[in-house]
């Protein structure tokens, strides 16, 4: 039955063709699963609750398809959508399955590879405008080195800024209503990547000849992997105007890129994500880059795909709940509120406040003598998040 957490269109939730289509294949193991049609993925996607299904061109249409096998696939998939009311708000390309990506799309020492990854982005951003996507992500899946004295790392970075120079400038040309965002990853596939984290790429977008074009798209377990705080790069992303999507999955610090279902590892790393989106106002589609475990069949997999969008719902109910809680709001309003009128001595410069500033006698030791409760408060969110306050 229906209940507070079950998930709605306007929740704007979304999964990807590979997510939810993931056969269970690892390095040591075989398929587990059928691969379940784009047009059947669709289907159950709506009738769970979601908004939209994202897709890799090949995802939908398979890298040696004729023109005419490209057309029907696609019309098939474009009914299935139209019967379904689902969207299609972010396309992506596969730079990195095909051989030919051995050593990167936009990054490879060899030309004629950077030339047929152009191609390729090209004739799928085509794909993505057909149908409707605005945000188009490019993951550099091979965009790094094994031995990295095979490359010049300046030189990568210089390619991979003519191959989206390039590319923004195809989709102006074209007149697609879209932007770009580049989602960041530390290793695997590769030993080491460039633009290893949602801040690298923040400093590379501004290289860029249209970087109001493009923007980020953080992804839980490529910054957790790292151990890095998942929900401090998103903010920098949200402070720059930057975060154009996000993909939402959970991982365990230090492991392979596992892909976990939204929530099942660190509740409180994702509850604090979504604080920060619900109430920075973030109003973009939550896409759930993950997979079912590898121990499931296809029931297991729209189990997967339910629990992902109910646990967002169920941690966001908990925010309002945080939120709303009279002693932690009035705790937090200490914290924040602290030594007000000190305030004035800060912001932008000037000479006055300046002097005003080298006048002021501050006793530190009165200052670091005085604890901020910071373990009370701490505390209170953990026992919202556990059922019991």
């Amino acid at each position: 039955m229906p209940d507070q957490y079950t998930p709605k269109r306007e929740d704007r939730f979304t999964f990807g063709l590979w997510t939810v289509g993931n056969v269970g294949r690892d390095p040591f193991g075989e398929p587990v699963r059928k691969p379940i049609p784009p047009e059947r993925i669709v289907q159950r996607l709506s009738e769970l609750g979601a908004y939209g299904v994202n897709l890799h061109d090949n995802d939908l249409v398979p890298i040696q398809a004729t023109s005419a096998e490209r057309d029907r696939i696609v019309k098939a998939f474009k009914k299935a959508l139209a019967d379904h009311g689902m969207q299609v708000p972010m396309a992506t390309t596969n730079t990195f399955s095909h051989p030919v990506f051995r050593d990167g799309g936009f990054t490879s020492n060899d030309p004629k590879v950077r030339a047929y990854g152009l191609q390729k982005i090209m004739s799928a951003i085509d794909l993505g405008a057909e149908l409707g996507a605005k945000i188009y992500v490019f993951w550099g899946g091979r965009e790094g080195a094994e031995s990295n004295i095979t490359k010049d790392a300046v030189t990568a970075v210089k390619r991979y800024r003519e191959g989206l120079n390039f590319l923004c400038e195809y989709v102006i040309d074209q007149g697609y209503d879209m932007k770009f965002a580049l989602e960041a990853k530390p290793n695997e596939p590769r030993a080491d990547m460039y633009f290893a984290t949602t801040g690298h790429y923040l400093g590379f977008i501004e290289t860029l000849d249209h970087p109001e074009m493009v923007g980020v798209n953080p992804e839980v377990a490529h910054e957790s992997m790292a151990g890095l705080c998942f929900h401090h790069g998103v903010a920098q992303a949200m402070d720059a105007g930057k975060l154009f999507h996000i993909d939402l999955n959970d991982q365990r610090f230090g492991r392979y890129d596992q892909d976990f279902r939204f929530g099942s590892e660190d509740y409180k790393g994702a509850f604090l994500l979504v604080r920060l989106l619900e109430t920075h106002g973030y109003a973009g589609s939550k896409h759930f880059d993950a997979h079912a475990y590898r121990t499931e069949d296809e029931a297991g997999v729209w189990d997967f795909a339910l629990g992902c969008m109910r646990t967002y719902n169920i941690l966001r109910e908990k925010v309002r709940r945080f939120e709303g809680d009279a002693e932690v709001q009035g705790l937090l309003k200490e914290i924040h509120g602290q030594n007000a009128e000190y305030e004035p001595h800060l912001g932008q410069y000037s000479k006055a406040k300046a002097a005003r500033l080298k006048g002021e006698v501050f006793d530190i030791e009165a200052m670091g003598a005085r604890g901020l409760g910071y373990e009370k408060v701490d505390q209170l969110m953990a026992e919202i998040l556990l059922g019991v306050r």
